[in-house]
């Protein structure tokens, strides 16, 4: 199992902060809208939970894809 973060983006309002702490730069905010994570590169470090204002990102375990 991996964590992985998960934003809930109904009340997700795309301030970037998570963006700008990320080290893997698997967070984007396309259009202004909200914040959308890129699995493939989040390590789950947990940065962008600690850093949202909003605390609308959690970090999941999710499934090992082999």
């Amino acid at each position: 199992m991996k964590r992985k973060a998960v934003i809930d983006k109904s009340l997700c309002v795309a301030c970037g902060c998570c963006v700008k702490v990320c080290p893997r730069e698997a967070i984007s905010v396309p259009h202004g809208i909200s914040a959308v994570i890129d699995e493939a590169l989040c390590v789950g470090c947990g940065k962008c939970s600690k850093e949202c204002p909003a605390s609308i990102i959690t970090l999941e375990e999710r499934e090992h894809e082999s």
